[in-house]
């Protein structure tokens, strides 16, 4: 752990970990926001852990199946 501070401070990862906040944190909020996952429905942590991975799966197909429309739409010229 304490490595990892030593080189999250570094020149140059400075820049590549502020951008994380754009990125990666967001991504967390998102999902975290629209698909209930501040609170838990279930009991243990197998559970709640397999629906986290049902979850995040389903936000990055929805991702890719978004990224490919636009590409789909700019392709055309619409």
């Amino acid at each position: 752990m304490e490595k990892a501070e030593e080189i999250r401070h570094t020149r140059g990862t400075k820049e590549i970990y502020s951008k994380r906040k754009e990125s990666v944190e967001r991504t967390f909020a998102e999902v975290k926001e629209n698909n209930g996952m501040r609170f838990t429905r279930l009991r243990g942590m197998e559970k709640n852990k397999v629906q986290a991975l049902l979850i995040f799966a389903c936000h990055n197909l929805k991702k890719l199946a978004l990224w490919q429309w636009k590409n789909r739409k700019m392709a055309i010229g619409a």
